[in-house]
């Protein structure tokens, strides 16, 4: 039914943990479950074998050694063994209410993007997938200890096979190759499913110590500018806001026409949703952020 596919960063330390947290989280949630590992990082290999999951060691690179995400989603789109691919980054968690809205999308209609928001949480240790109340466990404490994350941060993409024919040549490990997704799946017609109020997606926090500058770096940098330029240079980014359709807290999907406008009208409450949100006139009048910031003190 269901094949994942991800790149991980080398299995050591924390990152090895949380890695192997989510990789055997997703291949719990079904016997069905295919998990395609691209890349050869250290331990990549041997967590694969150990999970008995298929290792593609080959990706395609960009000179600065970043992985292609056209590249991934080419060839798992055509070695897959199932008609749904999923997309996720390797610090995900996923619990039986995301295969639950998985099934629930499919028996509302066969072409869907399904998404949700996920719940940045503290994971130090190995999961204990031998408990029996394990998956109890894990959404108790990312809904009281963790905090669910703006809708612009987008970590799996469920999608039927064949969809993303053509991807532009994005690195991950940047941002702005998440929001086209989204993108282009609405402009391609298929409906697009928040499904954050029923899934529970825990995101493991991690340091961002692989960029000098941190996660501000990855945003800001000159591969995540190429991203952005390849990405209609702004005018194909679209997030969880622009979702078409949301899943209820009782699994009914509903159309959501006017999510956008609400959304940024809540999220002009504060200060920086208000800067944000008129940045496109602050652009056409001249004014700096800087400037309106000074203003304001």
């Amino acid at each position: 039914m269901l094949t994942f596919f991800t790149t991980a960063k080398p299995f050591s330390g924390h990152n090895g943990v949380i890695q192997r947290n989510a990789l055997k989280s997703w291949k719990r949630l079904h016997a069905e479950v295919e998990v395609i590992v691209f890349g050869d990082e250290e331990g990549v290999g041997a967590a694969c074998a150990e999970l008995g999951l298929r290792h593609e060691p080959n990706v395609g690179r960009h000179e600065s050694g970043m992985k292609y995400l056209d590249y991934m989603f080419k060839e798992a789109q055509r070695i897959a063994r199932n008609g749904y691919l999923c997309y996720s980054n390797c610090d995900m968690v996923l619990l039986p209410d995301f295969w639950n809205a998985i099934e629930k999308a499919q028996s509302w209609r066969k072409e869907f993007l399904l998404v949700a928001r996920r719940w940045d949480t503290d994971v130090t240790s190995e999961i204990e997938f031998g408990r029996e109340r394990w998956t109890e466990e894990m959404r108790e404490l990312a809904m009281s200890k963790g905090r669910q994350q703006v809708p612009e941060y987008i970590d799996f993409f469920v999608f039927p096979r064949g969809f993303y024919d053509e991807v532009p040549p994005l690195v991950v490990g940047r941002s702005y190759w998440d929001h086209w997704l989204v993108w282009r799946a609405l402009s391609g017609g298929l409906a697009v499913i928040d499904a954050s109020r029923y899934v529970v997606a825990v995101h493991q926090n991690h340091s961002y110590g692989y960029h000098p500058q941190g996660k501000q770096g990855t945003n800001e940098d000159p591969l995540a500018m190429r991203n952005l330029e390849l990405a209609g240079g702004g005018k194909q980014q679209r997030s969880m806001r622009d979702a078409s359709h949301a899943m209820t807290r009782g699994g009914t999907i509903v159309r959501t026409p006017l999510r956008r406008v609400f959304a940024d009208l809540y999220a002009m409450r504060t200060k920086q949703g208000l800067l944000d949100n008129t940045l496109w006139l602050r652009r056409k009048l001249g004014l700096r952020r800087a400037t309106l910031k000074k203003l304001g003190g």
